[in-house]
This record gives C-alpha cells, sequence and structure tokens, in this order.
C-alpha cells in the first residue's frame, strides 16, 4: 500500500451525464474507510456532491481533463471552497483491461492520496471565461480566411484573373474592383478604383478583368462578399469586448505589447491563456513544455534520436507562430534566430524554436513586470562563428579553396 501523503481525498470520475465519486478517508487508527457514489451533473447534483464533500472533510478532490464537461464540476467545487485538481488523463491511465468508472475514480483517489499527482494549469475564473471569447474569435478568424480564398476561387472559375495582377486581393482597391464586378459595372469604371503603385498596371487590370461573369457567379460573389463583411463586424465586436475586459490586466497587457511582433490582440490571448502570475510554472521550461512549443525527449541505448513537440495549448502554440513570423521580419535578436536556423532546420521548425525563444521572454517579463529590451544578439553571426571552421575544411578538401602553403 503507498503511504498516505492526503488523508481524506476524492477520486472524480467525469462524464458528460454521469460523475461517479470514490473518496478515501485515513481513520485515526490507519484502517481506510472507502465509499462511492454516482451523481448527475445537473446543478442541483453538483451541489449535492459538494456537501458531500464538505461532509467528508476532503482534503482534495481530483478529476482528470475529460473534454470540457470537468469546467462545471471544478467552478462548483472552486465555489465551495473545495481544493480540486485537474489532471492530465495521460499521466494516470489505470491497468488495461480493469477499466470501469468506479475502479477510474477509485484510482485518481489513490494516487491522490499518495501525492502522485501534479495539477494542470487552470486560470482564475475570469480568464477562463475571457477564454471562451479569445478562442471564439481565433475560429472566426480562420472562417474569415476561409470565406476570403473562397472569393478567390469563384473569380478563378469565371475567368477573372484578378489575383495574379493585384498584390493583395482583399485590398482596399481589389474590394472596389469586386464590389463593381458584382454590380455589373463596365470593365472602364473597374480600372479606376486602381490606387497607389497599381494605377501602373491598368491595361493588365483592363485584361484581368474583361470577362462575362454569369448570374451565378454573381449571385455567389455577392453571398460570399456578404458573409466576409459580417465576419469583420463580427470580429471587430469581439476584439472590441476582449481589449475592454483587459483594463484589470493593463500593466501586463502593456508589457507584452512591448515584445517584437506582438499586437493588441496576440497579448491579450497570450495573457488570457497563461495568466498573470509565473509562479504556477515554476520556470521557463515549465512553461515551454505545457504550451508545446519545445522538443520532446527519445533517448534509448544512450542515443538521442528525434523528438517530437508535445502536444501542449494549441491556442497558445498558434499565437506564438504567428509572433514568430512577425518577429522574424524586425530588427531583434528574433531576425538572427531565424537567419541563424532557417538555412539548416527549415522554416516550420525555425518558427517553432523563435516562438519558445518568444514564450521564455515572456515569462521573464511577466515575472519582473518589466518591458522588452533587446539585447542585440547576432544568431547568425554565432552560427557563423561556431560553424566556419568546419566549412572551410570541406571547401579545401574539395577543391573550392586554393591549397595552403
Amino acid at each position: 500500500m503507498l503511504e498516505a501523503i492526503v488523508k481524506r481525498v476524492a477520486g472524480i470520475d467525469v462524464h458528460k451525464m454521469v460523475i461517479v465519486v470514490t473518496v478515501l478517508l485515513t481513520q485515526e487508527n490507519g484502517e481506510i474507510q472507502k465509499e462511492t457514489r454516482e451523481f448527475r451533473t445537473f446543478r442541483k447534483h453538483r451541489r449535492q456532491l459538494a456537501r458531500w464533500l464538505k461532509r467528508c472533510g476532503i482534503e482534495l478532490a481530483v478529476m482528470e481533463s475529460t473534454g470540457i464537461f470537468w469546467k462545471s464540476i471544478f467552478e462548483t467545487l472552486e465555489t465551495a471552497c473545495i481544493d480540486a485538481y485537474v489532471v492530465n488523463a495521460r499521466y494516470v491511465k489505470n491497468v488495461p483491461g480493469r477499466k470501469t468508472d468506479v475502479m477510474d475514480s477509485e484510482w485518481l483517489a489513490t494516487l491522490a492520496r499518495a501525492g502522485l499527482l501534479k495539477p494542470s494549469f487552470i486560470p482564475p475564473k475570469d480568464l477562463r471565461e475571457l477564454r471562451l471569447i479569445g478562442r471564439h474569435r481565433m475560429k472566426l478568424q480562420g472562417m474569415l480566411a476561409g470565406e476570403k480564398n473562397r472569393l478567390h476561387k469563384i473569380l478563378d472559375d469565371a475567368g477573372i484573373r484578378l489575383g495574379g495582377v493585384v498584390s493583395d486581393i482583399n485590398g482596399v482597391s481589389a474590394k472596389e474592383m469586386i464590389a463593381g464586378l458584382i454590380e455589373n459595372k463596365p470593365v472602364e469604371e473597374l480600372v479606376l478604383c486602381a490606387r497607389g503603385r497599381l494605377k501602373a498596371k491598368e491595361k493588365e487590370l483592363y485584361d484581368s478583368l474583361s470577362e462575362s461573369i454569369s448570374e451565378r457567379h454573381r449571385f455567389l460573389l455577392r453571398k460570399i462578399q456578404s458573409h466576409i463583411q459580417h465576419l469583420e463586424q463580427e470580429i471587430q465586436d469581439l476584439d472590441d469586448y476582449l481589449f475592454a475586459a483587459m483594463t484589470p490586466y493593463q500593466k501586463q497587457w502593456g508589457i507584452l505589447q512591448t515584445l517584437p511582433g506582438v499586437d493588441r490582440f496576440s497579448a491579450a490571448m497570450l495573457l488570457i491563456e497563461i495568466g498573470t502570475d509565473m509562479e504556477q510554472f515554476g520556470s521557463p521550461g515549465q512553461l515551454a513544455s505545457w504550451a508545446g512549443m519545445c522538443p520532446g525527449n527519445n533517448e534509448s541505448a544512450g542515443k538521442r534520436k528525434s523528438g517530437r513537440a508535445r502536444k501542449g495549448n494549441g491556442s497558445v502554440r498558434r499565437v506564438l507562430c504567428e509572433v514568430a513570423n512577425a518577429a522574424r521580419k524586425t530588427n531583434s535578436q528574433f531576425k538572427g534566430k531565424y537567419q541563424g536556423l532557417v538555412i539548416r532546420r527549415g522554416h516550420k521548425r525555425t518558427i517553432i524554436a523563435v516562438g519558445h525563444k518568444i514564450l521564455r521572454v515572456i515569462y521573464a517579463m511577466l515575472k519582473n513586470n518589466q518591458p522588452y529590451w533587446d539585447p542585440g544578439i547576432d544568431y547568425e553571426e554565432l552560427t557563423v562563428k561556431r560553424n566556419a571552421p568546419r566549412w572551410l575544411r570541406a571547401l579545401g578538401k574539395y577543391g573550392y579553396l586554393p591549397a595552403q602553403a
């Protein structure tokens, strides 16, 4: 029997409609009292669960992070001031072939009693609710990108090669031309919508727009354009709500916006996902591991093999990749980091590496409450210094350099 670290624990096996709970209570004489009950997941039943755990004097309740079903249960226990852990299901798997709801709840309680479980990071209630807003906004942004691609596809299907002439088919000039196509305006008027450097391409624009469009193409273009406008307005409304909700975190929000590549929305999303207290992660390495932004370990018989990055917080990973893509174009240490790695690692892996670096910097900024200061490290120069002797030897070996006297 494992040594008891926590005397009175509860293991909760969570499902959509049913909760199975096993409590292990260590008596004064050392005996273990075990009791299992089943509850529904409606509000009144969750409150019954909280009252029963209170009566049992539970010191710690543990549940798996099953989809989103754990959230309402966790909030009920949090309101009742019961210490609750949400743990990764990957780390609490029982022996295969012995899986029932009752045994799962008992196994969770046994591990919790022995102090073998580490809780997952759960942000405060305010940030948990703002996560819903931010993640929905990101989903709408993806839908908007899909609709713009469909618009481009319909134009190509109709023989309109506007996307091959303009640099951005979603730009102001291109939008006006597409609106004119839908309204069946003559090509001469559409060409006059060109602005800036696009005016120099009037002949190409005329040729690309000189195509008869069927009514069905116009009907579909009109519908897609209307949906794009609707999505843009929805995203703007969500941004306004989200930025207003950042008022309690104004200092940290401003600090993050000093980082190259981070705009208002990216800073808000990072705060929502990782919170403001970095002590809960312990170290920048643990934060990167939690977010899935660092390579995994894969070693056997003393040989290190390629380790894929573990699955982490997908929202943080997506935001960091977007930030890394923007930061690599700025005059900062991240540009040098990208240029030093991209030749041998490729674009995608390098973006993950730059995102990892940015996340570690974010940890230090939030922990010390200090804005970003760029150290001016030239990673490309460091790479050249480290590899130049090997490169020179190879060039001399194959005759690309004159022989040394």
